[in-house]
């Protein structure tokens, strides 16, 4: 891969050796991403000790982060009757039904999260095929299969992200722009550590959390200092 001078140059101020601390790798990193025309995504990707091939170590859920991700998220509600006002009362950017799912069945997918009521799960179903391998389907454990749409559509607005363990074991979180204070990226990186805590399979023996890496859209990685990470939760 060709990777750009400014990338190279980034590359030589990291130890690719050593383990930062966690405040110093958000530094770097904030540093790194100041040098480029956009806010740039700061990313949390956590290397965990499960087996994606097992069904009980097939980690995924729902997080909300203290201080948001920054990102203006467009919400799609698929719901009918008096759900639909709701909705949009709520601040959905998409509300309706049969012409959203033939949309969808179009080609169309400008929208990032997507909540259906369980009502509406018979004829969104069909949708799977096209939503799933894009993680747009409406999920009852992520929290966007539901009734009470209003309050799914205020979560979601306010920074409730979806997460789900990749095939070799990695979660990828966005944990806010790189125009953020150190102070508010450090508590969202400590929200998504907790609650990856808390979600360890009971099956899983040995090292949970193996590997803490941070970067932004268009830097480097910088390897965080695990240990020291996990015990600043306690």
């Amino acid at each position: 891969m060709k990777r750009s001078r400014r990338w190279k140059e980034a590359v030589e101020q990291v130890d690719r050796l050593r383990e930062y601390q966690l405040d110093e790798s958000l530094t770097l990193v904030k540093d790194f991403a100041s040098k480029t025309k956009f806010d740039e995504t700061v990313e949390l990707t956590v290397n965990l000790g499960v087996d994606p091939r097992k069904a009980d170590q097939m980690l995924r859920g729902t997080l909300a982060l203290p201080h948001g991700t920054g990102k203006t998220v467009r919400v799609l509600v698929l719901t009918k009757g008096e759900k639909q006002a709701e909705a949009r009362e709520a601040g959905a950017d998409h509300v309706g039904f049969e012409e959203y799912i033939e949309k969808i069945e179009g080609g169309w997918f400008d929208f990032d999260v997507c909540i259906a009521t369980p009502d509406a799960m018979r004829d969104v179903g069909k949708l799977g095929r096209v939503l799933g391998p894009r993680g747009l389907m409406p999920n009852p454990k992520t929290g966007t299969v539901t009734f009470d749409v209003g309050q799914a559509v205020e979560e979601v607005k306010a920074g409730r992200i979806d997460f789900r363990v990749d095939r070799y074991g990695i979660i990828h979180i966005g944990v806010g722009k790189a125009s953020f204070e150190v102070d508010k990226l450090r508590e969202n990186v400590q929200e998504a550590l907790r609650t990856l805590t808390r979600l360890r399979p009971a099956s899983v023996k040995g090292t949970y959390v193996k590997k803490i890496t941070v970067s932004s859209t268009m830097s480097p990685g910088v390897k965080v200092d695990r240990a020291a990470a996990l015990a600043e939760l306690k």
